[in-house]
């Protein structure tokens, strides 16, 4: 019987020996390998060349795991990789499918499922649960409603003369109206004037939204760049 190769990548012990143990059990599986991070993960898959690999999301960094499945899979792209986490978030999932992953598990799941992922998977097949696949589809459409706003916001920038611009990005850090009058040596009369004009062009009634809808698309990086 050929046997799945199978490494296992987690920062914690414990975790990595209790599924050692368990899945070492199975006559069709070979634990060809540990790693404790994904650098670790990255290089051990290159001298190990694993079928499946079991990955942990947090180790060495937040994202460690989904990083660490960008470059294997770069790297080896017949390698099958399984997320295992306590994680459950619609961020890490999205993340970890657009690495490349063909599963999503969580630790508390049985080992019957993980056993079944395993097998799955080798046989090149991805898995997408439900509620997985109910979470994909709820960021993507996060991220199109994300960049509709992100069109709306560029579109009315666009319109904005520079002095509204400045204003806006004074407004974006924090800025008042006696603050920014007295940074650009004008009267609040001044400020208000234009203000009222940029809320003209945003369709709102108050800086507070239009500031509300610049962090609502992350908007701060934009904001620190030149208008041309």
């Amino acid at each position: 019987m050929e046997k799945i190769k199978l490494l296992i990548v987690d920062d914690m012990e414990d975790i990595r020996e209790y599924f050692k143990m368990i899945l070492s059990r199975e006559p069709d599986i070979e634990i060809s390998g540990l790693a404790t991070s994904g650098i670790e993960a990255i290089q051990k898959a290159k001298e190990l060349k694993p079928d499946v690999i079991l990955m942990d999301i947090q180790m060495e960094t937040r994202t460690a795991g989904i990083n660490a499945t960008k470059i294997i899979k770069n790297n080896n792209p017949d390698t099958k990789i399984i997320i295992l986490t306590i994680h459950e978030e619609d961020e890490y999932i999205f993340q970890a499918y657009c690495a490349g992953v063909m599963d999503y598990i969580v630790k508390t799941d049985s080992i019957s499922q993980i056993l079944n992922s395993i097998r799955t998977v080798y046989a090149n097949k991805l898995m997408l649960r439900p509620g997985v696949a109910n979470k994909i589809i709820e960021e993507f459409t996060r991220l199109k409603t994300q960049r509709s706003s992100l069109i709306y916001v560029l579109n009315i920038l666009s319109k904005l003369t520079n002095s509204e611009y400045e204003i806006l990005k004074s407004f974006f850090e924090g800025g008042t109206y006696k603050s920014i009058a007295e940074e650009r040596y004008v009267s609040i009369a001044t400020v208000k004037s234009q203000v009222n004009s940029i809320l003209k062009k945003f369709e709102m009634k108050s800086m507070k939204e239009v500031i509300k809808l610049l962090k609502q698309i992350n908007f701060s990086e934009f904001l620190n760049r030149t208008v041309i």
